[in-house]
């Protein structure tokens, strides 16, 4: 008897469901994601347990018919394509046809439907992956999906989860990237009864950020608006001193799905290098517009990667674009000596609209059936020894149908917005007479230009490291160190691109064997090198003669510094100017620059200062440290308490 043998399609259903749904994170993803194909204005996630115990998606969008819903719960079941040629433009966010197969095989699932056209709504119930209910039900246009115990029936998917806590925060996560994603689309996400999460759905990203993200990072935002050979590009990206240790505010949307890229991901990278420190990642919410023809979406079921049919045309783009935003703005930090009040949002809880004509409608529809049982049912539910325990569980399933919950704050109108402080007692002015932007801008602007340098009142050295500078009520201080660092960085970084690099004679030549990939990198490279002052010929076979080094290295071993040089090379990829020769640049600079705890008179100041502001960016040095900060006089003196508010 053979040992092959075919599985059922219950065991079947619960492997596949593996790839879909991971936790309850891929859940949410996919009912939101089809909540946003059906044109929704409003989406409300709610979860309890972290989304292992319930989840609740509703969105007002255009339902499905009554007809189709049994179907939409089978394998590869879709109203998004028709065929294999629609991959090559796929513009809707779900596709692949088995996120509701996936998610009804290891969960209970129940669903509360209506299109425009019916008269009356549907309830669906299935548990995993079999049919229990398919009835009609008064309800509003919209689609409701209730899903509880996850994994109740793969015992051990379940037990592999993190804690509660941990899955709620992806699935905070999850909802920051939608609502940016979206901001035409109003989310509401509630954890454990607490709204967490909640925007207006006006369409205004920079509105979306300043609620996901906070008063600071809106703050600090760089608009991007750019396009190029069909491929458009817009948003924000945030200022250098929003930077975090990890890439989780890289955020990227393409054609509204949210996906990780490398491509993007190095091109935006590289573009701040010269802003940010090292090991530091910048703040991104940037949408990209792309022809559907030019992407593949069909990589993995999660969807998050993408394959782009030019990838280098995309990388310049990108790299192009961040950086023009960065260098046409300043980047001089403030220094606040105040103590900020923090500040949290609160959201005063109301119900979604679509939620409230969900519950009256479907009042309605049965006011004259409740009536007629409702004596009937009080009487025999009084009567029940399991009273108190059924009506326990019928109160959390009425809440996570949509039926409102009592609330203790006070409602407010709309999407309104209230802000407490933490400590201080006092509410702070409200989002809409916020000034993300004063004259303290204007003054660093004009700072740097070069006609006013004569404006410029030196107060004095201090710490023998940092000069002091009053210009226009304001203070600017700068790093000695770091300033005369990135002049020198730039100063070699001219000569390379003009070939004006000094070289300095080496009496004997120094003869250098190559392995056969050091003298691939070599010649792929001696352009490189050759600019920046090397004079290396072939000695015959894979030796090489090195007869001249660059004039400034500053003591360092020239041998030393080319052999490690060419072997970062080798696995460096063939284009561009490479990041070792960079680093070296920036390397060199940094050990020839003027030290901190050195005197400077005032005359080697001003002229640092001089040739510091000629630079397009002289507000970083090489290694991404501020070379430049600023303090206003308003901001001393409420340290002072001369000012009180």
């Amino acid at each position: 008897m053979g040992i092959i043998h075919l599985l059922d399609s219950e065991t079947i259903n619960q492997i596949a469901a593996g790839e879909v749904v991971e936790r309850p994170a891929s859940v949410v993803k996919e009912l939101v994601e089809n909540a946003v194909d059906a044109g929704a204005g409003s989406v409300t996630v709610e979860i309890r347990e972290g989304g292992i115990g319930f989840i609740r998606v509703t969105d007002n969008g255009k339902g499905i018919a009554k007809e189709d819903i049994p179907t939409a719960f089978s394998r590869h079941a879709t109203s998004k394509i028709a065929s294999a040629l629609d991959l090559l433009s796929v513009k809707s966010l779900g596709f692949r046809g088995e996120a509701l197969s996936s998610i009804a095989a290891v969960s209970m699932v129940e669903l509360v439907t209506k299109t425009r056209q019916e008269f009356t709504g549907s309830r669906y119930v299935i548990e995993g992956g079999r049919e229990k209910e398919h009835s009609e039900i008064g309800a509003p246009e919209g689609t409701t999906f209730l899903v509880r115990t996850l994994f109740y029936n793969t015992p051990a998917r379940r037990k592999f989860l993190k804690s509660a806590v941990t899955e709620a925060g992806y699935i905070s996560d999850l909802m920051q990237r939608f609502a940016t994603a979206h901001p035409e689309i109003a989310f509401k996400f509630i954890n454990n009864g607490k709204t967490e999460l909640q925007t207006s759905g006006n369409g205004s990203l920079k509105d979306c950020i300043y609620h996901v993200f906070g008063r600071d990072t809106a703050a600090a935002v760089v608009e991007v608006d750019s396009e190029a050979d069909g491929i458009r590009v817009t948003g924000f990206i945030g200022k250098p001193v929003i930077s975090r240790g990890n890439r989780n505010y890289e955020n990227y949307f393409i054609n509204g799905r949210y996906i990780r890229s490398n491509i993007i991901s190095k091109a935006i990278e590289e573009a701040y290098k010269p802003y940010s420190m090292q090991h530091k990642f910048p703040f991104t919410a940037l949408h990209f517009t792309v022809p559907t023809e030019e992407i593949d979406v069909n990589v993995h079921p999660t969807k998050l990667e993408v394959r782009f049919t030019n990838g280098e045309a995309l990388y310049q783009f990108v790299y192009r674009t961040v950086q023009e935003a960065l260098s046409e703005k300043n980047m001089i930090p403030d220094i606040l000596l105040s103590e900020e009040k923090r500040v949290r949002t609160v959201y005063a809880p109301t119900p979604e609209s679509f939620e409230h004509r969900r519950i009256t409608y479907s009042k309605e529809a049965v006011r004259d059936e409740a009536e007629r049982v409702r004596e009937e049912a009080i009487k025999a539910t009084l009567a029940s020894p399991l009273f108190s325990q059924v009506g326990k569980d019928a109160a959390q399933d009425t809440a996570g149908a949509g039926v409102p919950e009592t609330q203790q704050e006070v409602p407010v109108s709309g999407n309104s917005l209230r802000e407490e402080v933490v400590y201080g007692g006092q509410p702070t002015e409200k989002p809409g007479q916020i000034s993300l932007f004063d004259k303290s801008e204007q003054n660093k602007e004009a700072f740097l230009k070069q006609e006013q340098e004569d404006h410029h009142q030196i107060i004095g050295q201090l710490f023998a490291t940092y000069w002091l500078v009053e210009f226009k009520e304001q203070l600017f201080i700068i790093d000695q160190h770091a300033a005369h660092e990135k002049i020198l960085y730039e100063r070699t970084l001219t000569r390379m691109g003009e070939k004006q690099a000094i070289s300095q004679m080496l009496t004997p030549p120094v003869i250098l064997e190559l392995s056969i990939r050091e003298e691939e990198a070599l010649k792929r490279y001696m352009g490189q090198f050759t600019s920046l002052g090397f004079e290396i010929e072939s000695f015959g076979g894979r030796e090489y003669a090195v007869s001249a080094i660059p004039e400034d290295l500053y003591g360092v071993d020239g041998k030393a510094l080319f052999l490690e040089m060419l072997d970062n090379l080798v696995t460096e990829p063939p284009t561009g100017t490479p990041d070792i020769i960079l680093e070296k640049i920036a390397s060199l600079s940094c050990k020839a620059a003027v030290k901190g705890n050195t005197k400077l008179s005032v005359a080697e100041a001003r002229a640092l200062i001089h040739e510091l502001l000629q630079l397009e960016n002289p507000f970083h040095c090489p290694h991404g440290r501020p070379v430049i900060v600023s303090m206003t006089k308003s901001e001393l003196e409420r340290k002072f308490k001369r000012i009180v508010n």
